[in-house]
């Protein structure tokens, strides 16, 4: 049971509002995480609390002001049921698992920030294409063995974000909506809050080298969520600071102007630090810090067309961790984040958001040829939120009628769109073609719909107003067929916003055969932890 010293503590009637880890959780047997209780009214005094049947020990802090009892660092040592009990009233009952054999050497989880259904519909139109009804070839990520839905609701909210839904894959437990690597109490300050020791941290104690590749800025939500602890996932300056405090093996991505004064401990200590596709293609195999971005990375329509000189692509910055973390013969857990899949779509760029759809495929498909020359790689792909749209049919110029919203071909009007990939890159060689997907988000803001590309710049759909409040943005007011929008989020939003849809889960190897049917995100956690044997042995 637990390894806490007995600790006569004085019995006051009281009620908890609180408990964390809550009710429900699942807990990994030797995992390190913070317990605590919050109480709905003033106490007089310590008040009695068993977990597992045990009272608490000398290390367990009475805090009167909030009022709140609080012990860092528990673990749990034996697998099954746990109750907490405060004054002998079961306030949360948890489930604790052991890990078991080892199943897989390493593990690559590939996340896909705010893939959905759609972003994988249109992936395969703008790419292979379709025909007869069928698609010309399945995407990677569709061509795996193991599916399941996953998911995504955070602690606090029916809708999820990138901070929770990251935070459940790296340490287990649901958490609020922008909380990373943290239970998030009712404290205000965004440090405190109870810590859950996270995916790794666990790799690290078990000997396994650990990365994060991500196009977004390294300190941004998903990446965060696996090495840092903040309840706000806007307090970047303090996330960033935590990464050195990490020392992965490899850490790839954006953020330079705020991880760059941190990189010097990193490098003094051995590691690479590269800042363009040309010094990461010549790194060695050593520690590497990639930062190629100030913020968050360009996308592949920027990319391609010269307006971002010098920055890799995902599958080169996977291919530079992979060849960084193979040479561990213990293993390693490698995380790889397509994160402007999401960044376009809450600027309603969904062409911008599909390229990056198809390059975040690339990486799956590399990923899968590593797992299958190794043999002992479990691969997951997984979105960590949906965002809400659709592929409602096929723009057509062709189709006769005074508005761009005639033009729309729905159902046998649709066809089939003439996007074309002449060199075989996997991209269109074009996105202004006469016949393009039609494409649609469920949750936006006030906006000019244009029905075509914007090629000249990412789409900005708002301007910032008065008083708080956005509007849509009048540079695409005159372009010929741009429709006003009258959005159905509040104004004090800037762009669309995620869905509650469950997420998509796929897999391969050893490891994976528990993926089926309908799962938490939480669940992914655990998979992880029990593929790689991750916490203590059951004693």
């Amino acid at each position: 049971m637990l390894a806490l010293p007995l600790l006569a503590l004085l019995a006051l009637p009281a009620r908890a509002a609180a408990v964390y880890p809550p009710d429900r959780a699942e807990i990994l047997v030797g995992q390190a995480f913070d317990f605590k209780v919050e109480f709905s009214t003033p106490l007089g005094g310590l008040p009695r609390v068993t977990v597992c049947g045990l009272p608490l020990g000398p290390e367990a802090r009475f805090i009167p002001a909030e009022p709140a009892v609080l012990v860092r660092g528990m673990r749990l040592s034996v697998p099954g049921p746990c109750v907490v009990s405060v004054d002998g009233t079961p306030e949360a009952s948890w489930q604790a698992y052991a890990p078991g054999p080892r199943k897989a050497r390493s593990v690559i989880l590939l996340i896909g920030d705010g893939l959905s259904l759609a972003h994988r519909v249109a992936a395969r139109a703008l790419g292979a294409g379709y025909a007869a009804g069928r698609a010309r070839a399945p995407l990677a990520m569709d061509d795996m063995p193991r599916t399941a839905l996953v998911g995504t609701s955070a602690s606090d909210s029916l809708l999820p974000d990138s901070a929770q839904t990251a935070s459940a894959y790296s340490m287990g437990q649901k958490t609020a909506v922008e909380a990373v690597g943290v239970l998030a109490d009712r404290t205000p300050d965004p440090t405190d809050d109870p810590r859950v020791e996270g995916l790794l941290s666990l790799a690290r104690r078990k000997g396994l080298s650990r990365g994060l590749v991500t196009t977004s800025a390294l300190y941004d939500a998903t990446p965060a969520a696996f090495y840092a602890h903040n309840r706000l996932r806007y307090e970047k300056a303090a996330i960033a600071a935590e990464l050195p405090q990490a020392a992965l093996e490899a850490a790839l991505g954006g953020g330079a102007e705020l991880l760059r004064p941190h990189a010097g401990k990193l490098e003094a200590a051995g590691w690479a630090v590269v800042s363009s596709a040309a010094a990461l293609s010549s790194a060695g195999s050593g520690p590497l810090l990639g930062l190629f971005a100030d913020g968050d990375m360009a996308g592949v329509y920027e990319r391609t067309a010269g307006r971002a000189p010098g920055q890799p692509g995902l599958v080169e910055m996977q291919d530079a961790a992979l060849r960084v973390l193979a040479r561990d013969p213990d293993g390693f857990f490698l995380m790889v984040e397509g994160a402007l899949i999401d960044k376009f779509s809450h600027d309603l760029d969904w062409e911008r958001s599909v390229l990056e759809t198809i390059e975040f495929d690339k990486a799956v498909a590399r990923a899968k040829e590593f797992a299958a020359r190794d043999g002992q790689t479990l691969v997951l792909v997984v979105s960590d939120h949906a965002q809400g749209m659709s592929v409602s049919g096929v723009v057509r110029d062709a189709l006769p009628g005074p508005d761009m919203r005639d033009k729309v071909g729905t159902y046998d009007w649709a066809g089939y769109p003439d996007y074309r990939d002449a060199d075989g890159d996997g991209y269109p060689d074009r996105l202004d073609v006469p016949r393009r997907l039609a494409f649609f988000f469920s949750a936006f803001p006030d906006h000019y719909e244009t029905w075509r590309p914007k090629l000249d710049a990412p789409f900005r759909p708002t301007l910032k107003a008065d008083k708080g409040v956005y509007k849509a943005n009048p540079a695409y007011k005159g372009l010929d067929g741009a429709v006003h929008r009258e959005g159905n989020i509040p104004r004090a939003l800037d762009g669309g916003v995620l869905s509650a849809e469950d997420g998509v889960l796929t897999a391969m190897g050893p490891g994976s055969e528990s993926v089926h049917g309908w799962m938490e995100n939480t669940a992914v956690f655990r998979l992880i932890a029990e593929a790689l044997s991750l916490g203590s042995d059951p004693r």
